[in-house]
């Protein structure tokens, strides 16, 4: 394996690992509001810290020393890296392209909106 390409994948594995942990924080925090046996829990400061930093460990871990994983990860930046990226220019044409759509098919939308609710409430009335 690239030198660069395990760096690479350290990196992604440890933000997968933090994103985990941030999300099992937050989940402790939204289910200690709504039920009272994780409220209870949650107090402790092993299940509101040290849960969510134990679970982002071992997810870094299975990510990290599993040969499959590994081989799948380089594989997934080798593959990035021979991707062709668009210039800034064409970035700058494309999204410029995007905007413009956008604008006039929220026109085109907001028209058809405002005359179907100009029918609909003469047929009421």
């Amino acid at each position: 394996m690239e030198k660069a390409n395990s760096k690479i994948l350290t990196v992604s594995f440890a933000l997968a690992a933090i994103l985990i942990a941030l999300t099992t924080s937050l989940l402790i925090k939204a289910f200690a509001g709504a039920f009272g046996v994780v409220a209870k829990a949650a107090d402790s400061d092993v299940v509101r810290h040290g849960l969510p930093i134990a679970l982002g460990l071992i997810v870094f871990a299975v990510l990290q020393f599993n040969p499959r994983i590994l081989a799948w990860g380089e594989e997934v930046v080798t593959e990035v890296r021979k991707v062709v990226w668009p210039s800034r220019k064409d970035t700058t044409a494309m999204t410029i392209a995007c905007v413009v759509m956008v604008l006039i098919s929220s026109i085109i939308i907001s028209t058809f909106d405002v005359v179907s609710g100009f029918f609909i409430n003469f047929l009421m009335k």
